[in-house]
């Protein structure tokens, strides 16, 4: 059951506030079709925004970098970030230039994430990031070796504080507004799909592709019907 979100002064929409929801369970469906999120810090007084993989567990958020990496360093220094994800759906054409637009589904999360230290949740967020980008991959690679643990960084960030800004549908314009121009409106869709899988020159012959990625050809990203990620 989906707990609606208690907007605050950040998260509280100003412009076409139709568009907007604070209902977990849209958050849950934004997060839950993206691979990529933008993590946004200031670092040293200037403001980064770190492109990056990202994976759910319930009501939390988790990242991971490099230990020497800047923008990660002063995220899980207690400080406030700004984590977005953004799926771009089509270009909405109008009549009047002014009057163009975009489909797309949005959310943005504010708040202060914690370094996650407990061995257990270490290896719980990390295998939330590697199947939310590659479903069934976990316990098919190999593990995260002691060496790997210690160069890498996970961060947790609470859902607490979020919001959802979705448009669809075609131009929204005035009737009478250049009603009597010939122009063609309505939507570019844009839709993004996995690839046939490519194999490593480098892999030794034989290997077949995995079971999970057999038929992924084709199927949208976004699409986690037969891919859903295992942070639910």
């Amino acid at each position: 059951m989906s707990t609606p979100g208690t907007p605050t002064e950040r998260t509280r929409l100003r412009r076409h506030r139709e568009r907007g929801t604070h209902d977990r369970a849209d958050l849950n469906e934004v997060l839950d079709a993206g691979l990529i999120c933008h993590l946004g810090a200031v670092v040293d007084g200037t403001p980064l925004v770190l492109p990056t993989a990202y994976g759910r567990i319930g009501d939390t958020l988790y990242l991971h970098g490099s230990v020497a990496g800047r923008t990660l360093a002063a995220a899980a220094d207690d400080t406030q970030v700004c984590v977005t994800v953004t799926h771009l759906d089509g270009v909405v054409l109008a009549r009047s230039v002014f009057d163009h637009s975009m489909n797309y589904r949005s959310a943005m999360i504010f708040g202060r994430p914690r370094t996650v230290t407990d061995a257990d949740e270490v290896k719980a967020g990390l295998r939330a990031i590697v199947e939310h980008s590659a479903p069934g991959q976990w316990d098919t690679a190999r593990q995260p070796s002691r060496k790997d643990l210690a160069a890498t960084t996970v961060i947790a960030l609470a859902l607490d504080e979020a919001s959802v800004k979705i448009r669809a549908g075609g131009p929204a314009e005035p009737e009478e507004q250049d009603a009597d121009r010939l122009v063609w409106t309505g939507v570019l869709p844009i839709r993004q799909v996995w690839g046939a899988p490519e194999p490593d020159p480098a892999m030794p012959r034989g290997i077949a592709v995995p079971g999970h990625f057999a038929d992924i050809s084709g199927r949208r990203v976004d699409d986690n019907t037969d891919t859903a990620p295992a942070s639910a």
